[in-house]
């Protein structure tokens, strides 16, 4: 069982060495992250050597900044998992017409990407939603990782192999609470790669719906450089856009992407950030990536 909260508005507040404006703009406290800055964060900073060695993030402080922004916003919280040592938490917001589109959204599911858990708190301070849009977010799946800086949780699991015969307590909770909600139109997952030249996406879309994949890497392009490799983690890419062919039953090992398209939804994106770029980069990525899928569920 999962306890269930609903929360009125409060204020949102800062978290760590970043602020977030009301117009989206992620600053460090020294001065603007972009701007005049923009060309040098383009570039590659050259710090990750065999794993990742950026920007880590504490992980306890952005799990309460969240929870203070989707209280601030009537987010309803569905605490899935709670330990003495880990507790992790869903969120939910329904369309405002009780009908429309369903967005799932996820991130933070390996400890040295760090991207993703500050892209959904930039996303839930602004409050930017459209009314036609449900939204179901776990924004962080593996804090013990992130207390660590490491890829798995502190047992040493690598939480997004773990989807067909879950071992891990994330995991097992997460498959739990998922199980009890709805279908979705669209997932979205957020990730980083150490080793990438820029911005990619995997996009798993067996019915050949109509696909924002173009439209994401077309705006992202425009605050982060975009990966042109034409092989990119083995699979062949094009233009930042890997679309493979997946076969869930040959594979031992499941990501969350795959659970997801084989139960919850048709569509789904996995969004690679590359992370020896600097942190606020990475994130801007982020946010642009998913404000572009909740503008083509709007407009669907």
């Amino acid at each position: 069982m999962f306890t269930q909260k609903t929360w009125f508005a409060s204020t949102p507040t800062q978290v760590g060495n970043l602020r977030y404006s009301r117009q989206g703009c992620l600053r460090y406290d020294g001065g603007p992250a972009h701007a005049s800055c923009f060309d040098d964060a383009m570039k590659r900073l050259e710090k990750n050597k065999g794993s990742y060695h950026g920007e880590t993030i504490d992980v306890g402080r952005i799990q309460r900044e969240i929870r203070i922004a989707a209280q601030a916003f009537g987010w309803v919280e569905d605490c899935f998992l709670q330990a003495d040592d880990l507790a992790l938490s869903a969120y939910r917001r329904a369309a405002g017409s009780g009908q429309g589109k369903r967005l799932y959204l996820s991130a933070g599911i390996h400890g040295d990407e760090p991207a993703g858990p500050l892209a959904v708190l930039d996303l839930l301070q602004r409050n930017w939603w459209p009314d036609d849009v449900g939204v179901w977010l776990v924004p962080c799946l593996n804090p013990t990782g992130f207390q660590l800086n490491r890829r798995e949780n502190s047992s040493g699991i690598d939480l997004n192999r773990d989807y067909r015969n879950p071992v891990s307590r994330e995991v097992q909770s997460h498959l739990r609470w998922i199980g009890q909600q709805p279908s979705f139109d669209l997932a979205l997952i957020l990730h980083e790669d150490w080793e990438a030249n820029g911005y990619y996406v995997y996009e798993v879309n067996p019915d050949e719906r109509v696909s924002p994949a173009e439209s994401i890497l077309k705006n992202v392009a425009q605050v982060c450089p975009i990966e042109f490799a034409e092989t990119v983690d083995n699979w062949e890419a094009r233009g930042g856009i890997i679309r493979p062919k997946l076969l869930p039953g040959d594979r031992p090992k499941w990501p969350e992407a795959v659970y997801l398209i084989t139960t919850k939804t048709r569509h789904s994106f996995t969004l690679e950030a590359p992370s020896d770029f600097p942190l606020d980069v990475r994130v801007r990525a982020h946010v642009t990536a998913v404000d572009t899928v909740l503008q083509s569920l709007h407009s669907a």
